[in-house]
């Protein structure tokens, strides 16, 4: 095995994924559009919940080119939420399973943290897009510098992939 992988497979076992060295940041997104998506994605059967219990959805970034799908990519499928949405999140076709969320041009993919299994769920380093007066917990930073920080790692890891977007093909949707 190499050093610094973690293999990683949806519920049912059937779609895997190798993720290579360590993530970017591990961060919990508020804003409205995570929000919406779990509560619609919920609604699937088998599916797991995208959702913290104070609202906001737990993802663990990773470059693209540090991501890789050994098993299982036929049974991906993207969900939108609505035709002209820039984000894409992706969800497997055998047991309803969230995958990762991805920005359009983006080169990084936010992989949702219900992936692991609890014990070795890599922890939230940052709260992101909390709206103001929501009650989330102050045991990580959150707010327009920490924000700022987030995008300086984000730009690093584009630097350091050449400037590259590796393209990801999903055949399929879901409805939710």
């Amino acid at each position: 095995m190499e050093q610094n992988t973690s293999h990683l497979t949806c519920a049912c076992g059937a779609f895997h994924l190798d993720l290579h060295a360590t993530p970017i940041i591990t961060t919990e997104c508020h804003c409205d559009s995570c929000k919406q998506a779990a509560g619609r994605l919920a609604a699937l059967p088998v599916s797991q919940p995208m959702q913290m219990n104070d609202g906001g959805t737990h993802y663990v970034l990773y470059r693209k080119d540090r991501v890789t799908f050994p098993a299982g990519t036929d049974t991906l499928r993207e969900f939108r939420l609505g035709a002209d949405s820039s984000t894409r999140r992706v969800v497997t076709a055998c047991c309803n399973t969230p995958v990762f969320l991805e920005f359009k041009g983006g080169h990084w993919l936010s992989l949702y943290g219900n992936l692991w299994d609890e014990s070795r769920r890599p922890a939230i380093e940052l709260h992101t897009m909390v709206p103001k007066g929501a009650n989330v917990p102050n045991d990580v930073p959150s707010g327009a510098w920490a924000t700022a920080g987030f995008y300086g790692k984000l730009l690093i890891a584009w630097i350091a992939m050449g400037f590259k977007v590796p393209a990801i093909a999903i055949s399929g949707a879901v409805k939710a």
